[in-house]
């Protein structure tokens, strides 16, 4: 929102939320309706077009965005080195808007617009004459537009809502209110317009212009640079007619020179260049990617989660992960993206990150849930994970923390087969089992004297029920099979303190995978399921309170957050992610996997003077209604 918001600023479908595009749903069926049943001679097609070159329009715009996120997360050739937050996330998720608001224009148009009607595919003068007039006073009415907009009057009421946004990302282009839009749209409508008064006009000079258009807005918007500086040496003429994504950052960070559209040669001709712009490009070209000092190593977890990336859908990875109906609809891709996990064999980057001094990447394993459930599956998964280590050491990366499934006890023993594959490894291979088992301790409501645990029992679950016995803490099960395992692991004092009941249920219940949903009904009214397990229970009882899995709230240094880890609220971490985090600034020197475990009180504590917080009861509370 802009400083002071004028006239215009809101867009009129604004209170429709997420169903903003029925605004649509009368023009395109009426459209489609028309195509299908006019006769071959009466048919319209190019307004039959016009659905398909809106959703054309959005799939180009999230290309630049998936495109743009992964190479900055990599960071060469990275032009502006500022965080991008959540504000940011959720200032510009409206970049759709301005589609709409086009479509509709479209629609209207080509409806009263008798020359609009049955245009031809191609009319070389009409291309020419788009192009001649894009240069001429398209371009140099939006420069002088822009620096109308940089005047305090305007640029409070209107402009300050881009300029927002220090650190561009391809839609930044176009996050502007509603007002500004209508005056673009006039701009850009001249050449439009003009070769539909003339007769000139096709469905090529149409949509390319607007492809153009946002080809060059996401280009220019993008924070890495990608234009080679040998093509400005070959046609020297050529920096006055295109700018880069470097040459516009400078109009992000210094507000007042680099004022033109996509041709800077009006800004030479009035004295706005950035002075600096030549010497950015080149400096951003130049730029090695970067070695991170810690990896925290994931998974893909249900199909649609591609969708919940970084990568993916920028407001979709900005909120904890929920089933979304509508993305059914887009089931052929997601179908094809699974296909690819089968072939393509390599992790890939999706967010970098900034604590304190250290460089954080999180690196994805192109693995969904299910196929490490999967036998013939788990060799090309350990492979995939070792490929990631070794490349990681190659690198220097200090820590590398294994997530979700990464360290698995049946697929890899928590870690320990790299470290028998590789005994020399320098990179220290983290599980985060301590932490977690520290978090769930932490958990457990004060003054509690029971707790039931429940769920298939791995290293965390015995140092959790060995703790709490040591502290006088009854340890209940359900099973006799999981009674005696305990007991027998524990000495004689610590496994006095274990019982198995089916009745009188404890109302702290500490949870692991494998709990079903049966077990969760045995339950009393208002009973707290604390999970130790990688991933969240089912939420079967509305009457209980669910914890989240082993986590804490990340602090303010924590940087460059604007995605969300799978289904944890925002800024809120995994023990797994924030144990690799601890390791490497506290300069443990011991890997963390196989049988190991650290002391649980230590890494507690540090965890805590670095800033972590745990998640408090009352914010669970809430966030369970």
């Amino acid at each position: 929102m802009a400083s002071k918001p004028g006239f215009l600023t809101d867009w009129p479908w604004t209170f429709l939320g997420s169903y903003k595009y029925v605004v649509l749903a009368p023009f395109a069926i009426r459209a489609t309706y028309s195509y299908m049943t006019k006769g071959e001679g009466e048919r319209d097609f190019s307004e039959f077009l016009i659905l398909p070159f809106l959703i054309w329009r959005m799939v180009h715009n999230q290309i630049w965005i998936s495109l743009s996120r992964y190479r900055t997360a990599k960071g060469a050739n990275r032009i502006v080195d500022k965080n991008i937050e959540f504000d940011q996330v959720d200032r510009e998720r409206t970049w759709d808007d301005q589609i709409i608001f086009n479509g509709l224009l479209f629609y209207i148009g080509q409806k009263y617009i008798e020359q609009a009607h049955h245009l031809p595919w191609w009319r070389t003068n009409g291309v020419i004459l788009t192009a001649l007039l894009h240069v001429g006073p398209v371009e140099f009415l939006y420069y002088w537009l822009h620096r109308a907009l940089h005047h305090h009057f305007l640029y409070s009421r209107y402009h300050s809502h881009h300029h927002s946004s220090i650190v561009t990302e391809p839609i930044t282009s176009v996050i502007h209110p509603f007002g500004e839009h209508i005056a673009y749209f006039a701009l850009f409508a001249i050449p439009l317009l003009t070769t539909i008064w003339t007769g000139t006009a096709s469905l090529i000079s149409f949509a390319g212009y607007i492809t153009y258009i946002d080809f060059m807005n996401n280009m220019g918007h993008c924070n890495f640079e990608h234009i080679p500086k040998w093509l400005f040496s070959v046609f020297p003429p050529l920096k006055y007619i295109m700018y880069t994504p470097s040459f516009h950052s400078l109009h992000h960070t210094q507000f007042r020179t680099n004022y033109s559209l996509f041709m800077p040669f009006y800004d030479y001709v009035y004295g706005t260049m950035d002075q600096s712009s030549d010497s950015l490009h080149e400096k951003s070209l130049v730029r090695k990617e970067e070695s991170p000092d810690v990896v925290h190593l994931t998974h893909l977890t249900t199909p649609n989660s591609i969708y919940y990336l970084r990568l993916g859908f920028a407001y979709l990875a900005s909120e904890p992960h929920k089933s979304k109906w509508y993305l059914w609809l887009m089931s052929p891709v997601t179908l094809w993206s699974m296909a690819v996990t089968l072939i393509y064999g390599r992790t890939f980057i999706v967010e970098r990150n900034l604590f304190k001094r250290l460089k954080l990447q999180t690196w994805v394993v192109p693995k969904y849930t299910v196929q490490y459930y999967m036998q013939w599956q788990r060799e090309s998964i350990n492979k995939m994970i070792e490929d990631a280590i070794l490349e990681a050491e190659e690198k220097g990366v200090k820590v590398l923390s294994l997530g979700l499934l990464n360290q698995d006890e049946v697929l890899n023993g928590n870690g320990e087969l790299f470290l028998t594959r590789n005994p020399k490894l320098k990179v220290k291979l983290v599980d985060g089992s301590s932490l977690a088992v520290a978090i769930v301790l932490n958990s457990i409501p004060k003054g509690t004297t029971q707790v039931l645990l429940r769920g298939n029992l791995n290293k965390i679950a015995y140092s959790i029920a060995l703790a709490l016995c040591q502290d006088e803490v009854e340890v209940f099960t359900l099973r006799e099979d999981e009674y005696k395992k305990l007991k027998s692991s524990f000495n004689s004092k610590a496994a006095n303190k274990l019982a198995i009941s089916q009745y009188n249920l404890p109302k702290v219940w500490l949870v692991g995978d494998g709990i079903s949903d049966d077990d969760q009904l045995k339950a009393s009214k208002g009973t707290i399921f604390v999970p130790f397990s990688q991933f969240p229970p089912n939420k079967v009882r509305k009457d209980c309170v669910y914890n989240n899995t082993p986590s804490m709230l990340a602090p303010k240094h924590f940087e460059n957050v604007d995605s969300c880890e799978n289904w944890l609220p925002r800024r809120v971490m995994s023990a797994q992610r924030i144990a690799g985090i601890l390791h490497a600034v506290e300069g443990w020197s011991e890997h963390e996997c196989g049988n190991t475990m650290l002391n649980v009180e230590k890494i507690w504590q540090a965890s805590l003077e670095h800033g972590f917080r745990p998640m408090t009861m009352s914010a669970t509370l809430s966030e369970h209604k």
